[in-house]
């Protein structure tokens, strides 16, 4: 199986990267704070006002190893990165293809049905009547959905139609599932550009996080990850790394950014308010995030049709590789990625 390799996070602003003999250095001020080896490094993330050198640059495209330059808010910038090697074969295959959307629907909605599940279960004891009932009614309708998107032959824009209900219907329990003290920490619905509440501050923070993954899982096996089957397709959009990550999302980040406000390891105050509602993490609150991330790909599940265990943060590499082998012709069908 591929060895889940690292990804180094730099937050602090004026930091320096340089390459030196066969490692990426990381100073701060003239001093040095890391040193990794490149043969151990899958990628590099840095967040506003650093330096790289044209040698670091030149190796890691060298090495395959991608950068990719953010915001401090984390929003995406840039990427950089060497020659993609795509097979053109199965590019080709996957540009015919259009049959893929189903199957990513169900993936999603299924998890974020065991995402409400779950929190029911787990917090069913403290929660009120009313809120046991909006978990329940929310839960029984993705399931209703789900049914009628497997039963029924439909096309790419009625799928996009049953995934935005079912988005709509995940969304509005999920204030329910919060248990922050913090009356700052709720959450009204989904704001993107900006995030407008803590909450949605943290969601688009690790989904720019995730997409960066399953782009970087989509070009590894072959994929061109700028076409997609339920995104559609626009210039600089990576359509297909948005969609394998979307059955991902509720597991991977919906669940950690659920377990940060009610573990009390993110309060009001580790966000700030900007001109115009713009909420932002604190910089110690974004690394606190990182680090609870890479924890939390490290953690193995088994995989539901490869019937091996593999950490989360080889699941969108697998799920491309599946996607792949299902174009070629050696899977019927593309299976989804299914938490238990």
């Amino acid at each position: 199986m591929k060895k889940l390799l690292n990804t180094v996070y730099v937050t602090t602003e004026g930091a320096s990267l340089r390459k030196d003999g066969e490692n990426l250095v990381i100073e701060v001020e003239g001093e040095t704070r890391g040193r990794v080896p490149f043969h151990m490094l899958a990628s590099v993330v840095v967040f506003g006002g650093l330096y790289l050198s044209p040698p670091l640059i030149g190796a890691c495209a060298e090495g395959g190893i991608t950068i990719v330059i953010l915001e401090r808010s984390g929003k995406f910038q840039a990427r950089i990165e060497g020659p993609v090697s795509g097979n053109v074969l199965l590019r080709r295959a996957q540009y015919a293809a259009s049959d893929q959307p189903d199957e990513i629907v169900l993936g999603k909605i299924a998890n974020q049905r065991s995402v409400l599940l779950r929190a029911l279960r787990d917090h069913g004891d403290s929660l009120t009547d009313q809120q046991q009932d909006c978990l329940q009614q929310a839960g029984e309708r993705l399931g209703q959905i789900m049914r009628h998107v497997a039963a029924t032959a439909l096309d790419t824009d009625q799928l996009r139609g049953c995934e935005g209900e079912a988005a709509q219907r995940y969304f509005g329990a999920f204030d329910t599932m919060l248990r922050s003290p913090d009356p700052e920490i709720c959450f009204r619905g989904r704001s993107r550009r900006p995030p407008l509440d803590p909450v949605n501050a943290v969601l688009s923070f690790l989904y720019t996080l995730l997409t960066h993954d399953c782009r970087s899982a989509a070009e590894a096996v072959g994929l061109d990850p700028a076409v997609g089957f339920l995104h559609r397709d626009r210039p600089g959009r990576p359509s297909l790394a948005l969609d394998l990550m979307e059955e991902l999302r509720p597991v991977l980040v919906d669940r950690l950014v659920l377990s940060l406000f009610n573990r009390r390891q993110l309060r009001a105050g580790d966000f700030t308010v900007r001109e115009g509602g713009a909420v932002l993490l604190s910089d110690e609150a974004r690394k606190l995030v990182l680090t609870a991330w890479q924890e939390r790909k490290k953690e193995e599940r088994m995989h539901p049709f490869l019937q091996e265990k593999a950490p989360l943060g080889l699941v969108p590499y697998l799920q491309a590789q599946l996607l792949a082998r299902h174009l070629r012709g050696d899977l019927d069908a593309y299976p989804s990625w299914l938490w238990k």
